[in-house]
């Protein structure tokens, strides 16, 4: 973890009150899927997480939709302000212990981190497949991203008006893609759903709201198989079988 000052390059509207922020550095920044920074905001007392969503050594890119006053503020800032942010943030993903083929199921804002890691499979030759979801088409994130990488993301909406009708579930089953181990993050009641409909094994990025960031007051506790931990701190990763649901 490192408390660095870097630049806004870019800070643009994606979807429906959802916007891509690029972040620059004249010095290396290196972070990998599934980690998040920690984002001061003057005059907010709290720092805001969110996950990584692309770093390319000098650059790193976040995802975040506006849902309260201090992601608004953010939506505001302008290229060239700077932000004081923690970096390389908790334990990311196990890109290893896919053998050939991953899922990658994305729900929400939890399709960012899903980016990032498919560049990491993908350069490691894994076979990659992508479902996200969303409610509805105006919320849609990423998919020309992930069709520059040369993989055709699933798209599932609530609403039926892109892709499959229902959940990210009801879009596997409906196309059925190949993989051995699978990689999620989004909305709980998804995530859950995904772990208990998927007989492989896999991993999930757990979302909570957090006080510190960094382990030390313990505000993002959860249960797991093998006693309670910071999500923060000891994830936000976890494997499949050890979150208790």
């Amino acid at each position: 973890m490192e408390k660095r000052i870097f630049r806004i390059d870019s800070n643009v509207e994606l979807a429906k009150d959802s916007y891509r922020m690029v972040l620059g550095s004249d010095s290396p920044v290196e972070m990998s899927s599934g980690q998040f920074v920690d984002i001061a905001l003057e005059g907010f007392y709290l720092r805001r997480p969110i996950s990584v969503c692309d770093c390319d050594g000098k650059t790193f890119t976040i995802v975040y939709k506006i849902v309260g006053e201090g992601t608004a503020a953010m939506a505001r800032m302008q290229p060239g302000e700077t932000l004081e942010i923690l970096t390389a943030i908790g334990h990311g993903f196990d890109t290893d212990a896919c053998r050939e083929s991953a899922l990658l199921v994305g729900g929400g804002l939890g399709v960012a981190p899903m980016y990032l890691l498919a560049k990491e499979l993908l350069a490691k030759g894994k076979k990659v497949s992508v479902v996200l979801g969303f409610n509805a088409e105006c919320e849609v994130l990423l998919r020309e991203d992930f069709r520059a990488l040369g993989i055709e993301p699933l798209i599932s909406t609530m609403d039926g008006s892109c892709g499959t009708r229902g959940f990210v579930t009801d879009a596997i089953r409906e196309h059925k893609p190949e993989f051995d181990y699978f990689y999620t993050c989004g909305p709980m009641p998804m995530m859950k759903a995904l772990c208990q409909m998927l007989d492989c094994k896999g991993e999930v990025s757990l979302e909570e709201r957090m006080g510190c960031g960094v382990g030390y007051c313990y505000g993002c506790s959860c249960k797991t198989s093998v006693g309670t931990k910071r999500i923060c701190k000891d994830g936000p990763v976890f494997k499949k079988e050890e979150v208790l649901w």
